[in-house]
């Protein structure tokens, strides 16, 4: 299978360096400006399981003209319609887009362009980001792709990209609850997100002050209300590991949003806080923590785009 990865960042170059690795044959699609940067240093990734560095093979959206089996979209959400239009030339047929994006509303968007038997539904877990070297880091041992079909069923072509992923670290597993799966890493990933970028902090600081793990809990409650109302109640194990996350003491864990504001760069608060948000609202959900995690967020971007002029 050929696989074409939109971006070479943290979560597209991690992954896919992974394959390039093991022998599988992978194509990134970037600009002009990483393209350059990889040809000279070849795509690098630091990890806790070792360093490696691959020369992979690159494309440019201009010189895109053949289809895929499958399409790998790692980039940020506010990045994801200039991605459609690049790798666009690419969807044939048959191709299957797996997302790995942060929330949920990106599927709308991918069905409505390129249509439902297309988009597989899928999520990442892995701590990694691009250093000021254009290296893959890789900062916790976690490496997993779970992915499945929009409607639960089991597929042949799932079980063949799980094949196709079942590499040298990634842990990849083919889901026949793929939208459970998404609610609760939504739920996950809200909560951590809301609470580290309002606090300023890591999970470990945070609850080391007086009201921390409370203030965490609460807006983990929020949002599991949130996935309930949707039909997508939070299953036992899912509870019991987020609580084991999230007391964890002197964690360094922070959200990769946290890390994006002490850059000063753009965040994907709108996709996660405010989708989160917006859907409480619609289904008469009381969510103050998470309203005023979104509005820190607002307020953020705000300054961030005045200072950008």
């Amino acid at each position: 299978m050929r696989l074409l990865v939109i971006g070479a960042g943290a979560l597209g170059g991690y992954y896919g360096a992974r394959v390039v690795r093991a022998g599988g044959d992978v194509t990134f699609l970037v600009r002009a400006k990483r393209a350059e940067q990889l040809r000279r240093d070849g795509l690098q990734v630091v990890s806790p399981h070792g360093d490696f560095a691959v020369q992979p093979k690159l494309i440019m959206a201009d010189d895109l003209k053949e289809t895929f089996d499958v399409v790998l979209v790692g980039v940020k959400a506010y990045s994801l319609d200039d991605a459609m239009s690049q790798f666009a030339p690419a969807v044939g047929s048959s191709t299957m887009i797996l997302p790995i994006l942060n929330g949920l509303k990106h599927i709308d968007a991918l069905t409505a362009r390129f249509g439902a038997a297309r988009v597989l539904g899928g999520l990442a877990n892995v701590s990694a980001g691009l250093d000021a070297e254009g290296r893959v880091v890789q900062f916790m041992a976690n490496q997993t792709i779970v992915f499945g079909e929009i409607d639960g069923s089991l597929s042949e072509r799932a079980l063949a990209l799980e094949t196709l992923l079942h590499v040298p670290g990634i842990d990849v597993r083919a889901s026949e609850a793929i939208m459970q799966d998404m609610w609760e890493k939504f739920v996950q990933l809200s909560t951590l997100a809301g609470i580290t970028c309002l606090m300023r902090a890591s999970i470990g600081d945070i609850l080391a002050v007086p009201n921390g793990e409370q203030s965490i809990f609460r807006l983990f409650a929020e949002c599991c209300a949130v996935a309930t109302a949707s039909g997508f109640e939070p299953r036992a194990p899912f509870i019991e590991f987020d609580r084991k996350l999230f007391t964890t003491l002197d964690s360094p864990l922070k959200a990769s949003m946290l890390r994006d504001i002490e850059r000063g760069s753009i965040t994907e608060a709108e996709h996660i806080l405010g989708d989160m948000a917006n859907r409480a609202r619609a289904l008469g959900i009381d969510t103050p923590l998470l309203d005023l995690a979104r509005a820190h967020l607002a307020a953020y971007e705000v300054g961030r785009r005045r200072a950008a002029g």
